[in-house]
């Protein structure tokens, strides 16, 4: 399969990144990669699926990987796997004699290896530069949900119409469901066994870089999680302050110290971004000097400077997200040619160990099995959004009253913009379209 064959299979099946903001999986591809990396990191506490899907899938995986370093003329495929995932670092080991392109690489016990900035120094000793993707040093990464999906559109046509999705935290019964798209968050708790507290908060994602989220919502391309909190968790309240809180919370306690930015993988890689430089300039007003803002740009919002870093429980992340979003606002583009510095002498002992952060986090408790069930999920209806990746939102082609099937075409990209088609994910009676959502009664 050529380049120009396999980014039409992903186009039309519907692939984007599973997690993240979903990035069209076509758009990656691109001649100039030497190696392609599986990001199998787990990269937040409590997250299973990924370990689980290679886990199961290891052959299909790994053979899919091929195909597209085949098309590509990529010479080498890392399986980027945590030493800890056992049983699914030997379910790639089992298959390793039948792709000789393939080879493991181990990334460390720490937060966020899944950073694809991180991961790709972790595995290749790669840096990319500030601003740019993983293509500018001849990587592509794709995560190991993404690359099953390319699969099922290779061998069997099958677009994406579900979503492997954990369900953790304070339920009856942790799990990792495979849930249709556009099912609701309360269904799958519910499948879950149901919360164990009153008055849960839902986190949809991960611990760190989630968002508080509503039973309602429903499950997208990007569903990776749902953490299900009592209102007292460190991750509820870290979520539940106002920003003018944060910023004179800020303005009366920081006291430099710098543990923000000692502790800040991208300042850590050489990026300039300095978490404790913005805070003082945002937090005395001082604008004389850009560069703290503009530092902004190259912040991968993993959270860990608010998470973890500050023992006085600021809001780094928070501030500097505001910041970015103003800029980008009001059209401040990233700046281009920025080259990273040298990898900081101190880098490795000041990587973040993930058992340390769950403990800080208090979600030890929370770290226990979540076995996969592998039964797709049969709901009585489906909500499902129009915009799931990034790009051009879809524009539907079914109205009220007919009859789909599961897989059908139901919204689709003017083929001149970036994005991919939606597809329904059960079978039965479109009873809403919008521009936002198509509504299916099974």
């Amino acid at each position: 399969m050529n380049i120009t064959e396999l980014s039409t299979v992903m186009r039309e099946n519907g692939v984007v990144g599973a997690g993240g903001a979903g990035f069209p999986s076509y758009a990656k591809l691109n001649t100039k990669a030497d190696t392609i990396i599986l990001n199998c990191a787990e990269c937040e506490p409590l997250l299973k699926l990924h370990r689980q899907v290679l886990e199961k899938y290891a052959f299909e995986i790994l053979s899919t990987l091929e195909v597209i370093a085949d098309a590509v003329e990529a010479e080498h495929i890392i399986i980027a796997i945590k030493g800890s995932y056992k049983n699914a670092v030997e379910a790639v080991k089992s298959n390793l004699s039948s792709f000789k392109k393939v080879e493991i690489g181990i990334l460390p016990e720490i937060y966020p290896a899944g950073d694809e900035v991180i991961t790709i120094y972790e595995t290749t000793g790669r840096v990319v530069p500030p601003g740019s993707i993983p293509i500018e040093v001849g990587v592509i990464v794709y995560n190991v949900e993404t690359i099953y999906n390319v699969y099922r559109a290779m061998k069997e046509t099958a677009p994406v119409t579900y979503k492997y999705i954990t369900i953790a935290g304070e339920v009856k019964n942790p799990v990792t469901l495979k849930a249709p798209l556009g099912m609701t968050y309360q269904e799958l708790i519910e499948l879950a066994g149901g919360a164990t507290v009153e008055n849960p908060v839902l986190i949809a994602g991960g611990p760190m870089t989630g968002r508080i989220a509503s039973g309602f919502e429903t499950v997208t391309k990007t569903s990776n999680a749902i953490l299900v909190m009592p209102p007292s968790a460190y991750i509820v309240l870290k979520r539940s302050s106002k920003i003018q809180v944060d910023m004179k919370r800020a303005m009366a306690a920081c006291c430099q110290c710098q543990m923000c930015t000692d502790l800040c993988p991208r300042h850590l890689l050489g990026h300039p971004i300095q978490p404790h430089a913005f805070m003082r300039s945002a937090s005395s007003g001082v604008t004389s000097d850009i560069e703290p803002y503009m530092g902004t740009m190259f912040c991968s919002q993993c959270g860990l400077c608010e998470m973890y870093s500050c023992f006085q429980s600021l809001s780094p992340r928070t501030l500097i997200g505001e910041c970015k979003a103003g800029l980008r606002k009001n059209g401040v583009p990233i700046p281009k040619g920025v080259e990273a510095k040298q990898t900081d002498p101190q880098r490795d002992n000041r990587r973040v160990p993930m058992s340390r952060l769950t403990a800080r986090l208090g979600l030890s408790k929370y770290n226990v099995p979540a076995p996969l069930k592998d039964e797709l999920v049969t709901p009585a209806q489906v909500k499902i959004q129009l915009t799931q990746h990034i790009g051009a939102p879809c524009t539907a082609t079914v109205k009220a009253g007919d009859s789909v099937v599961a897989g059908q075409m139901i919204g689709t990209v003017d083929n001149s913009k970036l994005g991919v088609n939606i597809h329904a994910s059960i079978t039965g009676t479109v009873i809403d379209v919008n521009e936002k959502f198509v509504t299916i009664k099974a």
